[in-house]
């Protein structure tokens, strides 16, 4: 195989030889390849026996795929260890048995999945709060601010940690409670809040990285921070932790497929959205006209607190106090976004940088959510035998998908850019936010695992 490649060197405009791919190695690449390698195969002499012929192809894929990402990535190779050993530390302390979950102190405190989980939105919001410490301390003042930030960058880090090995030990409780209930943990609204608080997170992480700006975080890490709201009214009001047996739609292959993909599309254009609000609080630092600012604070109100428009009869269920306490945190921190607008315009990255981040999250998310599209036809085909039925899930699916195709469109052909891009990119987000939550809220279909 040939691992050399010529470059042109722009100093002298002769062509210079570059180490291909595979000979840029070195030996903790390797080395890294070799422990994912033996560990998959080890997974997969150990569970073929509970595996069809699909699920196997899955798991031998999902080898080169962890390789190639750490080697694309490489904090993901610390992150993969550490969910590795904790999620196999929590395994082992369950000894088969699932009541130890009550009886064993790290479990019952930290590696069960709902100790895992609930400690994943403690630092989730942790961490947006000392994102924004960083971001509302001046520059000056013996560098607080961008330790705020680091802090807030490490303390997100822990809580991805902390949401996998919650995920990896729920897949292993629900074998725990029997054979025909154990499935992978992304089947209804609870997993899937939790993949999409993860997954939203470590984007944002690799952008932070590429960038070399944290600033970013605190827009970000609202919309995390506001589905982790979700989650925790979710689990108190209505015991959505519980693990329940798979609907027959649901016990298919294809899920493992289709909902992480379409998820890394949500988490994608949540990111987006929320780097054009910052781009618009930029926009708008010097403003001093309240009335063309109302728009952006019922902007910043209404991306925090959306999930309030999906409950179901809050008085009667005991949630009315927590949605009134969450509606205040909404705006005060709303609030506090345009008064302290013009500082916040300071720390941001330049209009290009937030302009380039909005372009590849969406197109990122809109490769992933295509993916997702065309798994979820072929699923239907084998579910329901049809690869399309226009059910409201998959219309407002359909709208989503022309939303930013559109947007990219416009983009790559038309040159957009600047405020409309941005506005654009957060209306996608409330047409992306009722087709992942309002059709299951307000329409009836086939699509019925999200209910609420």
């Amino acid at each position: 195989m040939n691992t050399t490649t010529l470059k042109r060197s722009s100093a002298n405009d002769n062509y210079v030889l570059s180490a291909g791919y595979f000979a840029r190695r070195n030996a903790l690449d390797w080395l890294f390849a070799v422990l994912v390698l033996v560990g998959g195969l080890y997974a997969f002499v150990s569970y073929q026996s509970h595996m069809d012929v699909y699920e196997k192809g899955i798991l031998l894929g999902t080898i080169p795929s962890a390789i190639a990402m750490g080697w694309f990535w490489r904090p993901l190779r610390a992150l993969m260890l550490v969910v590795t050993l904790g999620s196999l530390a929590g395994i082992w302390a369950y000894q088969g048995d699932l009541a130890r979950a009550e009886q064993v102190f790290w479990l019952k405190y930290f590696l069960s999945s709902q100790s895992a989980i609930l400690w994943m939105s403690v630092l989730f919001f942790m961490g947006t709060v000392f994102y924004w410490l960083g971001m509302m301390t001046g520059r000056g003042e013996g560098g607080r601010s961008a330790s705020f930030e680091l802090l807030g960058s490490r303390i997100v880090w822990s809580a991805i940690v902390m949401a996998l090995i919650g995920t990896m030990v729920r897949w292993y409780e629900g074998y725990l409670i029997g054979p025909d209930v154990g499935h992978i943990p992304v089947s209804n609204l609870y997993e899937v809040f939790v993949l999409f608080c993860w997954m939203t997170a470590a984007f944002y992480l690799y952008f932070e990285a590429q960038y070399n700006t944290r600033a970013l975080g605190a827009f970000v890490m609202l919309v995390v921070s506001a589905a982790v709201g979700f989650l925790l009214w979710y689990t108190v009001v209505r015991e959505a932790h519980e693990i329940q047996p798979l609907v027959p739609a649901l016990k298919s292959w294809w899920m493992k497929l289709h909902v992480p993909a379409n998820f890394i599309g949500y988490g994608m254009f949540a990111l987006a959205a929320m780097v054009s609000l910052a781009y618009l609080i930029k926009q708008q630092a010097s403003e001093t006209r309240w009335y063309k600012l109302t728009p952006l604070w019922l902007l910043g109100v209404v991306i925090c607190f959306v999930p309030i428009v999906f409950r179901k009869a809050p008085a009667a269920e005991g949630g009315s106090n927590y949605w009134l306490g969450y509606l205040l945190v909404s705006g005060l921190i709303a609030g506090g976004i345009l008064l302290g607008r013009q500082r916040l315009a300071e720390r941001l990255p330049s209009f290009e940088v937030l302009d380039d981040v909005m372009y590849k999250a969406i197109a990122v998310g809109f490769a992933f959510f295509t993916i997702a599209t065309v798994l979820g036809a072929l699923w239907a085909a084998e579910a329901w035998g049809g690869y399309w039925s226009w059910d409201p899930k998959e219309t407002w699916a359909l709208i989503v998908w022309l939303n930013y195709a559109a947007w990219l469109h416009m983009r790559l052909m038309k040159g957009l850019r600047g405020t409309v891009a941005a506005w654009w990119a957060l209306v996608g987000l409330a047409v992306t936010t009722f087709a992942f939550l309002g059709v299951n809220m307000f329409l009836s279909g086939l699509h019925s695992y999200g209910e609420l």
